[in-house]
């Protein structure tokens, strides 16, 4: 009975003792799991610092590389970082970029679509989009892209990169003629440029080539305010006075460009056909009748020349018929040409420069594109029918 006794007193303290130290052997495990947690997550941090340490690095590697326009180790080196962190954003742009210097566009383009649809308003995106779609002769797309950089998002230099966006943009609308939109554009760019010469003189080169004139003037002018001798927007704007027909302004601008370069042989061609309008113009404000007569008969006498040069019959430009009734028309009114007949007769002057401005039409239509005078005349013909 005693040793039973002993038994169950026995058994009593061990189940004592084991629940007693219970949860000391629990706050161990504890502490141990705690511990081993903090171990693997500290080797896993380190890790990963290392491996996004190795993609910096490789990443640093390849900007250098890419600023230096070296395209082929820029990819390398992009590559390389890409393995360390195969989602980067900007490693993913960088590679692009490297890909597009050094002619793979196609890989490229696979890269920035994937770029555009996590952020579709990032704005270098959207350009390095709009400048493959324009290589490639995707128009549409290219102005869509181009547009969407214009008004897009962009970390630094917004203004400059929008610029250069805009810019591009009119460029690719001028190379297909879309002359209308090309000038929209134009005038939502100088609206941003402020005072700059240089951008203006740019902006007004622009201009001319989407055929608004009146705009393109008004920046070559802008340059003028601060740089009087800019030899390129004396001439520009002398080109747009004249594209205006507004010679005697042309003539002014066009002197002072060959002034400050001899050597501009298309200045100083456009300044001889303005002196040439100026001289022959009989309808001129503030020039004596005298002056009126002699400019009427020196145009008959050229329309005439140019009837003898081009001698074409039967066009069926003119209700009469044709060249030969002009040339009636010619000598039947050459005897009234004198300056005691034109001085007495307003009418006469009117009636001779309307067959003057007939015979250069119809011969330039028969004969082609006329030069010196016979281009004079009509270009003041051309003028006459806007008054």
């Amino acid at each position: 009975m005693l040793q039973q006794e002993d038994k169950k007193i026995k058994r009593r303290f061990n189940l004592r003792l084991y629940f007693r130290q219970q949860p000391v052997i629990f706050a161990v495990l504890t502490v141990l799991a705690i511990v081993f947690f903090l171990i693997v997550t500290g080797l896993s941090r380190m890790y990963q610092s290392q491996r996004q340490a190795l993609g910096t690095r490789w990443f640093t590697r390849g900007v250098a590389e890419l600023n230096a326009k070296n395209y082929l180790p820029a990819v390398t080196d992009f590559r390389a970082a890409l393995l360390y962190s195969r989602d980067n954003y900007d490693y993913q742009l960088n590679l692009a970029e490297a890909l597009i210097g050094e002619g793979h566009t196609g890989e490229a383009s696979a890269y920035l679509l994937n770029l555009w649809d996590r952020e579709p308003d990032n704005g270098l995106v959207n350009l390095e989009l709009a400048r493959i779609a324009a290589n490639q002769g995707k128009t549409k797309e290219a102005i869509r892209y181009y547009h969407d950089a214009v008004y897009a998002a962009w970390p630094s230099d917004q203004d400059e990169n929008r610029h250069q966006a805009r810019l591009e943009l009119i460029q690719l609308l001028l190379r297909i003629h879309a002359y209308t939109d090309a000038q929209s554009e134009l005038i939502a760019l100088s609206e941003n440029v402020g005072d700059e010469p240089k951008r203006e003189e740019l902006i007004g080169e622009l201009f001319v080539q989407a055929q608004d004139y009146e705009h393109a003037l008004g920046a070559f002018r802008i340059t003028l305010r601060t740089d009087r001798h800019n030899q390129a927007a004396l001439a520009g704007a002398g080109n747009a006075a004249f594209q205006l027909q507004r010679y005697q302004l042309a003539e002014r601008y066009l002197q002072e460009a060959v002034a400050e370069n001899p050597k501009d042989t298309q200045s100083a061609s456009l300044l001889k056909t303005t002196e040439m309008v100026l001289h022959l113009d009989p309808f001129q404000r503030q020039i004596s009748a005298s002056e009126r007569s002699r400019r009427v008969m020196d145009a008959f006498d050229i329309a005439g020349q140019r009837l003898e040069k081009c001698p074409v019959q039967g066009t069926g430009v003119h209700p009469g018929g044709g060249v030969s009734s002009l040339n009636d028309e010619w000598n039947a009114m050459k005897p009234k040409i004198t300056p005691r007949e034109l001085r007495g007769n307003p009418e006469l002057v009117d009636s001779a420069m309307d067959l003057v401005f007939r015979i250069e039409r119809q011969s330039t239509l028969v004969c082609g594109t006329p030069s010196g005078e016979d281009l004079a005349l009509t270009l003041i013909a051309k003028s006459r029918e806007g008054t």
